[in-house]
């Protein structure tokens, strides 16, 4: 079942996300420079469209989109001004059991019913297949918060694809 997040689903939401990223065998010291985004707080539930997967009464993954107001520069790059998918985590255990692929029908139906044209996504590296997989073009790679390292950035029309 997906269902919105609550405030109360906060601290759930920020251990799927730490969980997920150190199921790529990530540094310590790359969790510690990702605590800000992998936290998830009610604040930003509030703030934020954040929908969450249900299995056996207990969440196992979710995503959220975050609506830019205007175009923000981060590490070095400008991020335009319009929708972006922020998180889409599961929770390790269940990764491959087509979690992802069903939040992410969910993304799209939520963008067609909020006329969201054009979905930003700045992956994971381990995640571009995935995307790709569900219809997402793959744009250009842009530098990471991690020196040294880059992000793939794609987007993802909904209105275009099946």
């Amino acid at each position: 079942m997906i269902r919105p997040a609550n405030e109360k689903d906060s601290e759930v939401l920020t251990a799927i996300s730490f969980a997920s990223k150190a199921y790529w065998k990530y540094p310590k010291a790359y969790l510690q420079i990702w605590q800000d985004e992998l936290t998830i707080t009610s604040e930003y539930i509030e703030k934020n469209d954040v929908f969450v997967y249900e299995r056996e009464k207990f969440i196992r993954g979710y995503y959220s989109i975050t609506v830019l107001e205007e175009d923000i520069k981060i590490s070095g790059i400008t991020l335009d001004k319009g929708a972006w998918l922020d998180h889409m985590f599961i929770d390790p255990p269940f990764i491959g059991q087509g979690i992802g692929s069903t939040l992410f029908a969910h993304l799209r139906k939520r963008c067609i019913v909020e006329d969201i044209q054009e979905i930003g996504i700045l992956a994971d590296p381990n995640s571009r297949g995935f995307y790709e997989k569900m219809g997402c073009c793959y744009i250009r790679d842009y530098p990471s918060t991690i020196e040294g390292r880059t992000t793939p950035f794609l987007q993802y029309k909904p209105l275009f694809q099946g």
